[in-house]
């Protein structure tokens, strides 16, 4: 098990950028995969990117792809989500989550493949 505390949320305009982290405990941080969903109200909690634990792999959602880029300090426990031309619609909360298994692409989308959750930091971007 792993602890996450996710920060950097904030209130932004469309156009600019934002980085989100999430700190894990734990002395196994290295061998999870990571990844970023998030959540708007009545709706689901969707997939925005992953990152292997060693992380040679990458993964995201269409509606984010060429803005936003994951990346993972090992020695650090952290994992980071930089958001470049955000939009409206990517207002939401968005939480980290932790998997201890090597996940293949489509598993890391599913969040049934994660059994470690933040409490999430909301983002929002206005128009």
């Amino acid at each position: 098990q792993v602890q996450l505390v996710e920060s950097g949320g904030g209130l932004v305009q469309t156009g600019d950028s934002l980085r989100l982290s999430c700190a894990a405990s734990g002395r196994t941080f290295g061998s999870y995969t990571m990844a970023w969903f998030r959540q708007t109200p009545g709706k689901a909690r969707d997939f925005v990117s992953a990152i292997r634990g060693s992380g040679s792999r990458t993964y995201y959602a269409d509606p984010v792809k060429g803005r936003f880029t994951i990346s993972r300090d090992n020695g650090a426990n952290t994992v980071d989500l930089q958001m470049n031309s955000l939009k409206p619609e990517d207002t939401a909360v968005y939480y980290c989550a932790a998997s201890r298994y090597l996940l293949s692409e489509s598993a890391s989308a599913a969040r049934e493949s994660y059994d470690n959750w933040g409490q999430g930091t909301q983002v929002t971007v206005s128009s």
